[in-house]
């Protein structure tokens, strides 16, 4: 059985930092490409950032570029994304997807339908 467990959210104010971690256990972690998306209250999921399964390739969404980074550790069957300069429009639930060797660049692996398996989501909130 495939599990996709994200943790890490919590409230903080303008500015401040969070690392989200998602677990992926049930499939061979290291062949999978995997995404963070976002999904705030009564708007559709959006892409955040994504790496791929080899070569080390990764992008950002235009608005995260430059606060937000991703990475994973195939070790530890772990993604990460580092938050940093929060901002109160970056309040959502973070979603971790899951796909099999699937290609990363500014056109592809940045939909949700792209993505097999996901999370439950943690809650990011910012405020003052």
């Amino acid at each position: 059985e495939v599990q996709v467990v994200e943790s890490g959210g919590g409230s903080v104010q303008p500015g401040g930092s969070l690392r989200l971690s998602c677990v992926v256990s049930g499939l061979p972690f290291s062949s999978y490409s995997l995404a963070w998306f976002r999904q705030g209250p009564g708007t559709e999921r959006e892409f955040v950032a994504a790496i791929s399964w080899i070569g080390g390739h990764y992008y950002h969404a235009d608005s995260v570029q430059g606060r937000f980074t991703i990475s994973r550790d195939n070790s530890k069957n772990t993604l990460y994304l580092q938050m940093n300069s929060l901002k109160p429009e970056d309040t959502a639930v973070y979603l971790c997807a899951a796909q099999y060797e699937k290609k990363i660049t500014f056109y592809s692996g940045i939909t949700p339908r792209e993505y097999e398996y996901w999370g439950q989501g943690t809650q990011v909130t910012v405020s003052p």
